[in-house]
Formats: structure tokens, C-alpha cells, sequence
């Protein structure tokens, strides 16, 4: 929608500006004017740029703390508003088929623009959904290694590994199994209910919102980086940063568990 409207937009920048009735042959275009041309019509067509180069793109790129849709969403606004006003104030002139087309197109494309992040159907990535990344294992260790990595062997609260019957000398204590025996995985041991800490990594950038149920987030988790769920409430992760921040993880959906 975004596209095809700003694909309009340029081609009514070509179009008459106004109408003078038979004598259209000396109707000027958008382009006889700069500023009508690069400071109405093609603020909109590189607002509509903006908007498919963000979408394109599995995290969005930033400018002063704004992404490039949210500049090219207030591009495409500005334009439609021009448009209207100058359409509502040319008085005795006629208005001509550039600005009358001009003015749907910057409509639609102010439109699309706006509905795109409000929208469910209109979210839909250009490219199709990223794929998760091959991410390094966390803290600089190696895979299969490290507290709640799956497949390494978790601590227990008596200092030992699960799943290990704690031995002196290399003997097992009477009544104990032999460690060889016990190899059962810590999450196979433990009571249905409890929650096994483990390392995840994210498709896409997401947000982490602060425990105390804030708005606003307090981090950004980014694809191709190890994280830490240490807790799970319902449908949400408590997730841990690398510098030890806490907060709460909203869409699990496509998460990659390490």
C-alpha cells in the first residue's frame, strides 16, 4: 500500500499543477516549483523509502533515538497536510490533475503509513520472517557448558551435582547409587512445577520490560546473544542480561533454547 501509493505521488509530481482550461499547454507542473516538488511531493516518496527500508530489516535501524519508520511515517504526514491545504486554499484557480492526484496518494500513503504498526495484517515483514542467527555460547563458554546450559550438570543446594551421589575418595557412600549409574538429566529429576534455569537467544530484537510492571523497557535483547530465563510467570520469561539485569520477557514465540 505504501509503495504503490508513493509510486502515485511521483507520478503526479509530472502532472498539471493547476487547470486553466483550454489553455492546459501553459499549466505548470510540481517540478516548476522546487518547492513543491522536492519540499511536498518527494518528502512524501522518501518518507515511503524510509518506511520499506525499516520494514526491510529484521531490527530497525536508529536515528536520535527514533527508527527510520517513525521519520518517514511523520514524512508522509507532512505531505498529505500540504497538499490539503493547498487544495483548500487556490481560491479562483482550478485545481489540476497533479494535485488532485497528488492529494489522494499522499492520503493513502499517510494512511498506510500510520495504520502499518496499529494494524495486525499490516505488521507482516517485507522479507518474510528473519531466521534465528547461529549465536555464540554466553559468557565467552562452550556449548553444552555452564550454569542452566542444557546437557551440563546442574548444582544442587548440597554443593554436588544433580543427577551425582556425592562420594569421598572416589567411593559412593552406602545406600548410594554409583555415579556412573546416575546420569539422569537434572530437569528429569526435579518435581513437574519446577523450572530449570536456561540459556535463549531471540529471532529478532525484542524488549525487556522491568519487573515492577513499568511501560517502559529497560533493555533491548538482540539477536545473536545468549540470554539467561531464571524464572517463568505464566506465558512471560524472567530473562537475565549479560550485565545482570532483570526484567521480563513478553513474546516468547520463536525463541531459540540453547
Amino acid at each position: 500500500m505504501v509503495i504503490g501509493a508513493a509510486v502515485v505521488l511521483f507520478i503526479a509530481s509530472f502532472l498539471d499543477y493547476f487547470d486553466y482550461g483550454s489553455n492546459s499547454l501553459d499549466a505548470p507542473n510540481s517540478w516548476d516549483s522546487l518547492g513543491n516538488a522536492i519540499g511536498v511531493y518527494m518528502v512524501g516518496v522518501i518518507g515511503a523509502a524510509l518506511i520499506v527500508l525499516s520494514r526491510s530489516q529484521p531490527q530497525p535501524r536508529k536515528v536520535a533515538g527514533l527508527d527510520l519508520a517513525q521519520f518517514g511515517v511523520a514524512a508522509t504526514v507532512f505531505t498529505a497536510w500540504s497538499l490539503f491545504w493547498t487544495i483548500i486554499d487556490l481560491g479562483q484557480i482550478d485545481a489540476g490533475a497533479g494535485l488532485i492526484l497528488g492529494l489522494i496518494a499522499s492520503l493513502a500513503l499517510a494512511g498506510g503509513a500510520v495504520a502499518s504498526p496499529l494494524l495486525p495484517a499490516l505488521k507482516a515483514p517485507l522479507a518474510g520472517a528473519p531466521k534465528p542467527q547461529a549465536v555464540q555460547p554466553p559468557y565467552g563458554g562452550q556449548p553444552g557448558q555452564g550454569y542452566g546450559y542444557p546437557g551440563a550438570q546442574q548444582p544442587s543446594y548440597g554443593g554436588q551435582p544433580q543427577g551425582q551421589a556425592p562420594a569421598f575418595g572416589g567411593q559412593p557412600q552406602p545406600g548410594q547409587p554409583d555415579p556412573q549409574q546416575a546420569q539422569a538429566p537434572a530437569q528429569q529429576a526435579a518435581p513437574a512445577g519446577d523450572f530449570t534455569p536456561f540459556w535463549f537467544a531471540v529471532p529478532v530484537a525484542r524488549p525487556l520490560y522491568g519487573e515492577d510492571g513499568s511501560p517502559s523497557p529497560i533493555a533491548e535483547l538482540a539477536p545473536g546473544t545468549w540470554y539467561l530465563a531464571v524464572e517463568q510467570r505464566g506465558p512471560v520469561l524472567i530473562a537475565q542480561t549479560q550485565d545482570g539485569r532483570r526484567g521480563v520477557l513478553q513474546d516468547t514465540t520463536g525463541i531459540q533454547r540453547g
